[in-house]
């Protein structure tokens, strides 16, 4: 045989594309040649891949060697195509058999000993298998966490010579089971431990029984950062399909360790607050996912919003319409999914103790005003809930902890209620409504219009903040399991409204 063909993936984006690895093996002085587009890490391929196949005691063929990677104008890169070229070497000069090769896909990283190293995107490229019916041969290392993806014959093996002696016939590799162990339980702490701040809670409950994003104000300590790590201990647990998404995007992902033990978890980030705009949504010369993408299904928490760069801050408001982002460069494209949850947090003023009772304060209000200024209008509008949240007295931190205190339990309870309340109206939470949504289910009576007016006036509301507040109404009727948005329910969305006050503005 002098023609070998072998299926494979490559990994654009969170999609992994079919890739044919033809090897021809023909007369003529010994060379290897490699096309198809691949990179510097491809490239480096035949030299892995020659040492690989002599000390597995395989023979390297004579002759001239031409490796193509179909299609063509597809980019290709990393380590994942040593195991399908070097398959392909064997296959075409006549060191293994071609009967099973049609069957299955694979991908993996070879060491020069001949072992499988585990690659990158592994989730995308099972879920692309499974949807073409064949089976997949991948690095051990590896299949946890393509196990996750059910319906999937896996294969995985730790050397070549395991890979060759299956395919030929000689010793079978052992299928993998599928499924892993979920963690059903969150592991972020507890809302109980909270002292105080009932009105903040109260955000944090309808927050997350409605996926609408959430400024903190108030001064250092209050307990900012302590409530919004509580968040995802509130939310609902992954569905299936949600939890596969989150997980494709960080098995593409370097920056973000994947245990698929818990891969049922909501995934919570928090980037620091000196992080570059492609750090935050993400870019590069082969674009890779950012914190919003990593943070797709779950909570990303920008603490001391006003120090991040603003150009950086301007980025998120397209993602935080759209849910996606598109990153585009010269010669790549690529769509992330970036459905998160936004929780920001930071102080009423540059020294943080505004309205301080002990008059710590010195701040001017052309400092104030600078400092707030810092956030951008736009984004502001952008964000549902923003509230103060105050210092808390010393008699609340030293008071042992109340018994009726509502623990992270309880109140995930009520949002997954309202949650469920949500899906069977709308089929998505409410800060996903559509326009058509909104007109639906969002209605106001004659009292709810006259409240809306007059906040309007007041307020000076644009039209994005309106439908925010009615977003916010109707997930507090959801919590109390009403049909319709009563006043109460409006007044207290439009309180979340913070920085709209006019006469509270520096």
């Amino acid at each position: 045989m002098t023609l070998c063909t072998l299926h494979s993936r490559a990994c654009v984006g969170i999609s992994a594309p079919a890739v044919a690895v033809e090897v021809h093996l023909s007369s003529g002085l010994p060379a290897l040649s490699l096309v198809g587009l691949p990179e510097a890490a491809v490239r480096e391929s035949k030299e892995r891949v020659r040492g690989a196949l002599l000390n597995a005691r395989f023979r390297f063929p004579d002759g001239r060697l031409t490796i193509n990677l179909a299609p063509a104008d597809l980019p290709k890169e990393g380590g994942r195509f040593d195991l399908p070229i070097a398959l392909g070497i064997l296959g075409a000069s006549g060191q293994l058999g071609a009967a099973e090769l049609d069957d299955c896909e694979c991908l993996g990283e070879l060491a020069l000993s001949g072992a499988l190293r585990p690659v990158s995107g592994v989730i995308p490229a099972a879920l692309a298998a499974r949807a073409a019916g064949r089976t997949l041969i991948l690095p051990r290392a590896n299949a946890e966490e393509a196990a996750l993806v059910g319906g999937l014959e896996l294969l995985p093996a730790e050397h070549l010579g395991e890979v060759c002696e299956h395919l030929a016939g000689v010793r079978a590799l052992r299928p993998h089971p599928q499924g892993s162990e979920v963690v059903t339980a969150p592991t972020v702490a507890d809302l109980r431990e909270v002292r105080g701040q009932a009105q903040a809670k109260r955000a944090l409950e309808v927050a997350a029984a409605g996926g609408h994003s959430l400024l903190l104000i108030g001064p250092p300590g209050s307990g900012k950062s302590m409530l919004a790590s509580r968040l995802p201990g509130l939310l609902p647990p992954l569905s299936e399909d949600e939890a596969l998404e989150s997980a494709a995007i960080r098995s593409v992902s370097a920056n973000a360790p994947f245990d698929p033990a818990r891969w049922r978890e909501r995934p919570f980030r928090a980037p620091h607050h000196t992080a570059s705009a492609v750090a935050l949504v993400g870019g590069g010369g082969n674009p890779r996912p950012g914190e919003i993408s990593l943070a797709h299904h779950g909570v990303l928490f920008l603490d001391e919003l006003p120090e991040f760069d603003r150009r950086v801050l301007e980025v998120l408001r397209e993602p935080l319409e759209s849910g996606h982002i598109d990153i585009s460069r010269a010669a790549r494209q690529a769509r992330f999914p970036a459905r998160f949850q936004l929780v920001a947090a930071m102080n009423p003023c540059p020294c943080g103790y505004l309205g301080d009772p002990g008059g710590r304060c010195h701040c001017s209000r052309e400092q104030v005003a600078r400092y707030r200024a810092r956030i951008s209008g736009p984004l502001i509008d952008r964000i549902d809930l923003q509230l103060e949240v105050p210092r808390v007295e010393l008699g609340a931190l030293l008071a042992p902890s109340a018994p009726q205190a509502e623990d992270s339990a309880t109140v995930r309870a009520r949002v997954r209620a309202a949650r469920e309340r949500q899906q069977r109206r709308a089929g998505c939470a409410n800060a996903a409504l559509d326009p058509a949504g909104l007109e639906r289910d969002c209605a106001l009576e004659a009292a709810g219009v006259r409240m809306m007016e007059q906040a309007m006036a007041r307020l000076g509301l644009s039209a994005r903040a309106y439908h925010r507040v009615l977003k916010v109404a109707r997930t507090i009727a959801d919590l109390e399991g009403a049909t319709r948005i009563a006043p109460a329910h409006l007044g207290e969305a439009i309180g979340y409204r913070r920085l709209d006050r006019a006469a509270e503005r520096p």
